[in-house]
């Protein structure tokens, strides 16, 4: 079945690699270790949505896009990942992934769609993958545990010419409950490239635990 992301959303994922689109309310909130991110508010949550624009020096785009899409995988170099794969609810195949949280939280969970496409254009390879949380999908809430409803992810890869990566990422989720601002802050700041500092890390150990399986 198509799970419903236009070309236009596509398109629009992989022209921020070229001209980033910060006009309309976006302001740099932190500059570190080579990545930018930019947040705007959404004033109807009172939250903030993130671009991130930044790079792996050592990996390839098409190796980043496979790491970034093996669920499985990402369950051994994810420390936040509890729970995390692919199965189909009563005919819908979606995702499932519980992200824990920091006691006393109650960790939050995800059910969500995404779709990756390997892309042409004008002779540059590019990978975009979208994903978007999928309420309508059959899956039951578990126990001590906050689902979030609204959530949504676009990377866009593609070759810096020196054997790295060039980085997009556009992100907002709603995790609901009461979050702390530190933590909010905390996540943006330190755990976005914290997360690309693990991504490379995991990309060069990629071939070995394909190897092992």
């Amino acid at each position: 079945m198509s799970l419903q992301f236009t070309d236009a959303e596509f398109q629009g994922a992989w022209r921020e690699l070229d001209e980033p689109q910060l006009e309309g309310g976006w302001e740099l909130f932190v500059e570190t270790m080579g990545v930018k991110i930019y947040r705007r508010l959404d004033k109807e949550t009172g939250l903030y949505e993130y671009k991130v624009f930044g790079g792996l020096t050592t990996c390839t785009p098409e190796l980043c896009a496979d790491v970034y899409m093996d669920l499985t995988y990402r369950k051994h170099w994810d420390k936040y990942a509890k729970e995390l794969y692919e199965k189909d609810f009563d005919g819908q195949t979606a995702i499932y992934w519980e992200v824990k949280y920091p006691f006393p939280m109650s960790n939050r969970d995800y059910v969500y769609v995404r779709e990756r496409r390997d892309l042409d254009v004008d002779g540059r390879k590019i990978f975009v993958i979208l994903a978007r949380s999928s309420p309508e999908t059959a899956c039951e809430e578990e126990s001590g545990v906050l689902r979030v409803k609204d959530y949504k992810q676009s990377v866009a890869l593609e070759s810096d010419g020196a054997g790295g990566t060039k980085v997009f990422m556009n992100y907002f989720d709603n995790p609901g409950g009461s979050i702390p601002t530190w933590l909010v802050n905390w996540a943006a700041k330190s755990g976005v490239p914290g997360f690309l500092t693990d991504m490379q890390k995991a990309c060069s150990k990629y071939d070995s635990y394909c190897q092992k399986k």
